[in-house]
């Protein structure tokens, strides 16, 4: 809204600021910051009186955990809120880009919304048919693949290789939907402690808002070996919106948590993160960046498999921050080392653009 003003207005004087990718990137991370700060105590408040018993806590999960009991979950409610004025404010709403990730976060975020609500109204940690979830999933990412598609081509990216690998075609939009599908998955599943999951979300999208600069930028692209994308720096500044509403929700989400997001946040900032490695062309990239997250998805589905077939765990627990619970590590241990394993990861992803 504001680059149409300041367009609209021939950027004079101090509006000149707003031209610059930058300095909205900055103010995304602050207006986020500043309304999620504003908006938390009546947001947690209003999901207190609403919910009463509040998330439904696992009887077979670490007894720690049972503390927890009456703490009101959807507080993902509160990061899209101020996430969504944030990039309404700041970034260019002519760019197809910033609506199909807006549209993938708003549904993952509905979804996540539906299946929180009928936990806490069944008082159950079994929420929506996982089949109907993921159809919705896929629906929505398809639709979002398709728009980015349309834009930037159908060509795959790997890192440390410069230029194009291969042209998927059609399919690419199919690959282009699982990775966000399956990006929204792995950081709700990822989503299981206090804090574990919103600042690696914050650190992926640092290394997001970096890799969409630059990718938006001719020069800078050419140089590194990078996948030019025409306008694709704007989703800096929704980095930058995500980075600012998480954390403001990670300052009433520090242990003890006042309040839990839900699968109304992890679904949405996962299937963010994924809409946005789609338009950077670093889709694989992402798996390095966001390794954590990918980490904790797989050792869901080794657990799954193998019991399923000999009846014995690899884990002690999955998804695998509930195995180090359950081997002794203090939840705020378990948090931590996981944080400073999201800062490698994410050192390591922007490290591929010097290795191309």
């Amino acid at each position: 809204m504001l680059y149409f003003i300041a367009e609209y207005l021939g950027f004079p004087g101090v509006l000149n600021l707003v031209r610059y990718l930058s300095f909205r990137s900055g103010g995304a991370v602050a207006t986020a910051l500043v309304i999620g700060l504003i908006i938390g105590p009546k947001f947690i408040g209003w999901l207190r009186v609403r919910q009463g018993k509040g998330q439904p806590i696992r009887s077979d999960g670490p007894q720690t955990h049972l503390a927890k009991r009456g703490t009101p979950t959807m507080g993902g409610l509160m990061i899209l809120t101020s996430l969504a004025i944030s990039i309404l404010l700041w970034m260019d709403l002519t760019n197809p880009f910033v609506w199909a990730c807006l549209f993938v976060t708003l549904g993952f975020g509905a979804i996540g919304f539906l299946d929180d609500y009928d936990k806490v109204r069944k008082a159950s940690t079994k929420g929506i048919s996982g089949r109907v979830r993921l159809l919705g999933e896929f629906a929505i990412a398809g639709i979002a693949a398709a728009i980015i598609t349309h834009q930037n081509g159908t060509q795959l990216y790997l890192p440390f290789y410069s230029g194009p690998v291969l042209d998927l075609g059609y399919f690419y939009i199919v690959f282009a939907a699982f990775t966000i599908v399956a990006f929204g998955n792995a950081v709700n599943l990822t989503d299981g402690l206090d804090g574990l999951a919103t600042m690696p979300v914050i650190i992926a999208a640092a290394a997001f808002m970096i890799f969409a600069y630059l990718a938006g930028n001719a020069k800078f692209a050419e140089y590194l070996g990078i996948p030019h994308v025409l306008r694709a720096g704007d989703m800096a500044i929704f980095c930058g919106a995500m980075i600012g509403a998480g954390l403001a929700f990670l300052w009433f989400n520090a242990p003890p948590a006042a309040v839990f997001m839900g699968d109304t946040g992890s679904l949405a900032l996962g299937g963010a993160l994924g809409t946005i490695s789609v338009v950077a062309h670093q889709e694989i990239v992402l798996g390095i960046v966001g390794g954590l997250f990918v980490v904790e998805a797989l050792s869901v589905i080794i657990q799954v498999f193998f019991y399923k077939r000999t009846g014995k765990r690899v884990f002690k627990m999955a998804p695998i921050h509930h195995h180090f619970e359950q081997l002794g590590w203090a939840e705020a241990t378990v948090v931590i080392r996981f944080w400073i394993i999201a800062i490698v990861l994410a050192l390591a992803g922007l490290a591929t653009l010097k290795l191309r």
